[in-house]
């Protein structure tokens, strides 16, 4: 994978920080966002290679999040993956 900008949505700061963390030392570019609302507009903004999406968050759900991302043509191939602590 050759991306290099990543947006990492997660809620909880102490997850979002390993994530963050791990994925800087690795060489990427990071931003976070703690809502889905302040999530959706930083990818609307950045428009990045690769989104790490909680489903659970504040605000818009990371699944509303995920529609909102692909509905625009620009950003409709965006790579999302979904984070769950939910065990069902």
């Amino acid at each position: 994978m050759n991306s290099k900008h990543i947006v990492c949505i997660e809620d909880d700061l102490a997850i979002q920080r390993v994530l963050s963390l791990a994925l800087r030392v690795a060489g990427y570019e990071v931003e976070t966002a703690s809502t889905g609302d302040a999530g959706l507009d930083l990818v609307l903004r950045t428009k990045p290679d690769l989104v790490l999406l909680d489903v659970m968050l504040p605000g818009l759900d990371g699944l509303s999040v995920a529609r909102r991302i692909r509905a625009p043509p620009t950003l409709a191939a965006t790579r999302i993956l979904m984070l769950t602590a939910r065990t069902e």
